[in-house]
């Protein structure tokens, strides 16, 4: 417990100053965003590091967001914590991704049925196998029931989690990615859903594709920041 109280010495929030659907993008600025643009009577709970975390009100229901930083020991950091000492019930990553499929295009929105990864998050739960990282069929299946309702077209199935971004390696291996129907690669969504999994709880991945690896598109960092509402109107009915 740190020395204010809180928890944790990474969120200075208190018992109950939490949701229990928390909506997690990478950036703390996208979630002041999504605070500021989305919640009601919306309160900061979170500025240790400027990991930016609010709690307000949506269609009268209570709902939490906060940043997860980049990486997969970042939000394992946080989402651990938000799941074992804050009684998190759901968290949904709202984040951003690179497709590496044709159909996939610039601005689509994915939602991570299972996500593969190259990370050695997997091997403290000594399982002595590889494990498969999934969602919760409970937050997809009200996800795509939300997109519907909406008119919000989504594409649904594999993402991939890397642990590197700037790679050294010359091959790379989107190619048989693609092969294997991946649809998108981000950094994050592999840990959160093995987190999830270890406290029994849920979690769920929905990405706007923000740059394509095949045709060298992409998004500005403002766009990325602000512009990716969609995805933020299906997982706010999750809540």
């Amino acid at each position: 417990m740190s020395r204010d109280g809180a928890p944790t010495i990474h969120n200075e929030a208190k018992k109950g100053d939490i949701a229990e659907t928390v909506l997690m993008p990478g950036d703390p600025l996208r979630a002041q965003f999504i605070a500021e643009t989305f919640l009601k009577d919306i309160t900061l709970f979170n500025n240790v590091r400027g990991m930016l975390g609010y709690t307000g009100t949506y269609n009268g229901k209570r709902v939490s967001v906060m940043g997860s930083g980049m990486g997969m020991p970042s939000i394992g950091i946080y989402s651990y914590e938000l799941f074992h000492f804050y009684d998190v019930q759901n968290i949904i990553r709202v984040g951003s991704a690179g497709t590496m499929h044709p159909d996939v295009k610039l601005y689509d929105v994915v939602i991570g049925m299972g996500a593969c990864h190259d990370s050695n998050f997997d091997k403290q739960f000594e399982m002595g196998c590889t494990f498969a990282p999934i969602c919760s069929f409970e937050l997809l299946e009200k996800a795509v029931g939300a997109a519907r309702e909406k008119n919000i077209p989504v594409h649904v199935g594999n993402i991939i989690s890397g642990d590197v971004f700037y790679s050294a390696a010359t091959s790379g291996g989107f190619a048989a990615a693609t092969k294997m129907g991946v649809l998108a690669g981000e950094m994050e969504a592999a840990a959160l859903y093995m987190n999830a999994a270890y406290a029994g709880k849920n979690a769920l991945c929905i990405v706007t594709i923000s740059d394509a690896i095949h045709t060298g598109e992409i998004a500005t960092p403002m766009e990325r920041q602000t512009a990716f509402t969609k995805m933020m109107e299906v997982a706010l009915e999750l809540a």
